[in-house]
């Protein structure tokens, strides 16, 4: 199978990252010979200039992918289902107009192919719109993140979105359920992030000192909306429902910035407390508690304000009402 040309704007995620390792997170399932192959003979464009695999990408800089052909046999999965029926899936549409459009992403789908899965949201929605011209991701979520996702229906949204994004404009507000008894109603959380990678190969992300030479700003506000106290649900831990909002949009911020506070994510299989895991997921809770809630900006043509929600999925309902 063969997808067209794609266009890809960093992301402050993707800041100082060099050109081949970014490609390599974004182009998974495609063997690295192949990467290295487009690279060297020009068909990857950076701003419209030719690059080397070393290049370190800047925040904003564009690039340009050409169409790679993907086996299908490698397609055998989309977010833990078989190829055939996830892709057939319509996505939530919480609102669309001619210049863009706000999907509810359900958990355990990537927002693009990787992770051994050659299918994630954009390709499935390329695949139940073929008559579309232009689809491209103006943010990206977690895998493991539900909510709101934008998607770029014109260039010159996915440019005015982007730089909404990047300014810092735009109000992104999670829920998150936590371990133990969040003791402030209003808290902001400034511990500067670092990305490393563990021996094998997999990201991870720490607080650092802000002087650290890899340190990240980043800042999250935190609101205090209900304490749980312990429960069958829980298995005799409190827990409290807090609204976070994101200043910054580092890799896996709330995460980590949560650990560092001491209160682990519910169901966090990668900053949280794995005993605590367990006897969540006993108790039905299958996935991480973090959803994408509220979402304030600005229209890319219009410029006017707007604010866009989605509510909580059923299966997070009984665990944010204790």
């Amino acid at each position: 199978m063969q997808e067209a040309i794609r266009y890809l704007t960093v992301d402050e995620s993707g800041d100082a990252q060099r050109l081949d390792n970014f490609l390599f997170k974004h182009l998974k399932g495609v063997p690295k010979t192949h990467v290295y192959r487009i690279i060297r003979s020009g068909e990857v464009r950076c701003n419209k200039a030719r690059v080397q695999a070393d290049t370190r990408l800047a925040t904003g800089d564009e690039l340009r992918i050409p169409p790679i052909r993907v086996s299908d046999s490698k397609a055998h999965k989309v977010g833990g289902e078989p190829a055939a029926a996830a892709r057939d899936k319509a996505l939530p549409i919480l609102f669309e107009d001619d210049e863009f459009l706000a999907i509810n992403k359900p958990a355990g789908i990537a927002v693009h192919g990787g992770s051994g899965l050659s299918f994630g949201v954009i390709e499935q929605l390329r695949r139940l719109r073929p008559q579309a011209k232009f689809l491209e991701l103006v943010h990206r979520l977690d895998r493991e993140t539900s909510g709101i996702l934008l998607v770029a229906k014109k260039r010159r949204a996915l440019k005015a979105l982007q730089d909404q994004f990047r300014a810092r404009q735009t109000g992104k507000v999670y829920l998150t359920l936590v371990k133990g008894v969040w003791q402030k109603p209003h808290q902001t959380i400034d511990a500067a992030l670092q990305k490393y990678n563990l021996a094998n190969g997999e990201r991870r992300v720490r607080v650092v000192p802000k002087e650290h030479s890899d340190a990240m700003a980043s800042l999250s506000l935190v609101k205090l909306l209900k304490v749980h106290g312990p429960s069958h649900l829980t298995h005799v831990q409190a827990s409290s429902l807090l609204a976070v909002t994101i200043k910054t949009g580092r890799t896996h911020q709330i995460r980590v910035h949560m650990a560092h506070a001491g209160h682990v994510i519910a169901g966090d299989d990668k900053y949280g407390d794995f005993e605590w895991n367990k006897q969540l997921q006993a108790a039905g809770l299958k996935r991480m508690f973090l959803h994408a809630w509220r979402l304030q900006l600005q229209h890319p043509l219009s410029g006017q304000d707007m604010q866009l929600q989605c509510e909580l999925p059923q299966e997070l309902l009984a665990w944010a009402k204790g």
